[in-house]
């Protein structure tokens, strides 16, 4: 997020281990001086913050208005970072015309994340630790080894990011600071508010939401779109940026416009890029994905997530071939009905016997704790096998009608002859 990229090039597409993140593993950071301007000034607003919303504006006296404005602050500087400076220039997810540019230019400037052509880089590396990631690397001076390497002829060619990047300091203290407090000071006379809440706490919270897709998105939350990257899905993160939360998409497909790609998914940045591109010609065009690779790379994650739920399965857990197993007699099925066995936990317990599509399955574990659900292969069913009970006192094995993939223990062995029931 901010006006860094995080495309494929990023460090985060190289992990050890897929679907793993570990902050104990410390890249080695390209970390300049101390950035004593920037930290100063970013401790500085925090400082402040603490005092105006104690003693100056407080909290619990705060005017509705003055409530108000904090919150349009707030979401202005939110879809400015979103839509403008990650999704139009960091990864050129649209096209906008120039106006529309100019709007985006400064609400972006009301972040206070730099101008629009600040280096394209990952300076929050999330390996580096969760700190880092969220905002350690502002009080350094970043060292960009591969600058030369990212394509800005764009953003060079761009008047509108080029009179940004001129006058930023003057457009960000005035859009981020100074027209808060004069709309509440002209507005309902509360000048003190306005600066404190519109100014300096929508400038925080903006920063910390931002920050929180550096940090947390990469630590908790789901991933189903790739899990090469740390990368991940979290309602709450997209609830608080605008959709940048649908994190895990994004990096899985960053040039495309959305953040969140089915219609549930919460990402308002897109609907806005959207609506302007269907309805107005400010969104000359988009870049979308393909559903086809979207299923590809959700199947891929599946399939992962598959393999690694067998590896950690015992092969002797695994069920065997019925082909494979021992052919047993009728009469030798009811013989070993009954008998004692030692079970997995190594409780001594009876064989409970049930024929189930033609195998032999032993149910004496399960049956005790829940309904007798067996299955003799790996096929899989779309209905529970029914007419089928444990065999009692006098032994009777009843052939299921269906099967049912709940339980998929290798059978003790098959019948020589496969019949609906079994005659006594």
């Amino acid at each position: 997020m901010s006006v860094s990229s995080e495309a494929s090039s990023s460090p985060m597409a190289e992990q050890p281990a897929p679907g793993v993140t570990t902050f104990k593993a410390r890249e080695k950071r390209n970390q300049g001086k101390m950035w004593w301007s920037n930290g100063i000034f970013f401790i500085s607003m925090h400082i402040f913050a603490l005092f105006g919303t104690t003693y100056l504006s407080p909290a619990t006296s705060i005017d509705w208005r003055t409530a108000l404005l904090f919150f349009i602050s707030w979401q202005l500087a939110n879809f400015g970072i979103t839509v403008g400076y990650h999704r139009l220039w960091s990864h050129r997810a649209f096209t906008a015309a120039t106006p529309l540019r100019i709007v985006l230019a400064a609400m972006g400037s009301t972040g206070f994340q730099g101008s629009i052509k600040c280096p394209i880089h990952d300076p929050y590396a999330a390996t580096n630790g969760l700190w880092w990631a969220h905002c350690g690397w502002i009080f350094h001076k970043p060292i960009y080894p591969r600058m030369k390497l990212i394509e800005r002829a764009d953003l060079e060619a761009d008047p509108v990011v080029r009179f940004q990047h001129k006058h930023y300091i003057p457009i960000a203290l005035f859009s981020g600071l100074v027209l808060p407090t004069l709309i509440a000071s002209w507005g309902w006379g509360d000048a003190v508010g306005g600066f404190v809440w519109g100014g300096v706490m929508g400038r925080l919270v903006t920063w910390h939401c931002t920050f929180c897709i550096n940090s947390l998105a990469h630590w908790t939350g789901l991933q189903p779109y790739t899990e090469e990257v740390t990368a991940r899905g979290n309602l709450l993160l997209a609830l608080l940026t605008a959709g940048e939360g649908n994190h895990n998409f994004h990096h899985a497909f960053p040039k495309d416009f959305r953040n969140g790609p089915h219609p549930a998914d919460w990402d308002p940045s897109k609907w806005a890029i959207y609506l302007l591109h269907k309805y107005t010609s400010l969104v000359p065009s988009i870049a979308r994905t393909p559903d086809s690779a979207v299923l590809q790379a959700q199947a891929r994650v599946h399939v992962a997530q598959a393999d690694r739920l067998v590896a950690s399965v015992s092969v002797d857990d695994m069920p065997k071939p019925v082909e494979n197993l021992p052919v047993w007699s009728r009469a030798e099925a009811r013989k070993r009905h009954g008998e004692w066995v030692v079970s997995k936990n190594g409780e001594r317990r009876r064989r409970v016997l049930l024929v189930l599509e033609g195998c032999v399955v032993d149910v004496g574990d399960i049956s005790k704790a829940t309904p007798v659900e067996s299955s003799c292969s790996s096929q899989t069913a779309s209905n529970p096998f029914q007419h089928s009970r444990p065999c009692l006192s006098t032994p009777q094995i009843s052939r299921a009608a269906h099967s049912h993939p709940s339980t998929r223990a290798t059978p003790p062995a098959r019948l020589l002859t496969k019949q609906p029931t079994l005659a006594r």
